[in-house]
């Protein structure tokens, strides 16, 4: 595998772009060596669900398209970036809104965490923003015990 590898689609915001998008980390990562069964490979395709439907919910109109980056950096570090239009930042919300809805920024913090990893917002370019996350690449557990 070369020392950088990157995959990047632009979806419609749309409710069936959550399925597209986990698609391409998918192929993407199965392409890049990850395998089906790797517990990492379900968590990265849990947190780009959570990242696009945010991506697709919360921009209200704002954002017509969303945009799915992943980067595989000299086999060491992961990194998966959702990126919307939209110029507000996520906030979280109270306990009690938590327990309907807002969970998605809780789950991917979470799921990142154990990981090794970490979750940063970026200004983009459009006045939009970039929900970055960032795990080690290798070891990843590759496989339920």
């Amino acid at each position: 595998m070369a020392d950088h590898q990157e995959a990047t689609i632009t979806l419609p915001s749309a409710p069936a772009s959550v399925t597209a998008a986990r698609r391409h980390v998918t192929e993407a990562l199965r392409a890049w060596g990850l395998p089906d069964g790797a517990d990492a490979m379900d968590t990265l395709r849990l947190i780009v669900s959570e990242l696009a439907t945010n991506a697709v919910q919360h921009t209200l109109g704002r954002s017509p398209t969303f945009t799915v980056d992943l980067r595989l950096e000299q086999t060491e570090r992961l990194h998966l970036g959702v990126t919307d239009s939209h110029p507000g930042r996520p906030r979280p919300l109270p306990a009690a809104v938590q327990q309907d809805h807002g969970r998605g920024l809780v789950i991917i913090r979470t799921l990142t965490a154990e990981s090794g990893g970490t979750v940063r917002v970026a200004p983009a370019p459009d006045g939009g923003k970039t929900i970055w996350v960032e795990i080690p690449w290798l070891p990843l557990p590759t496989g339920r015990a």
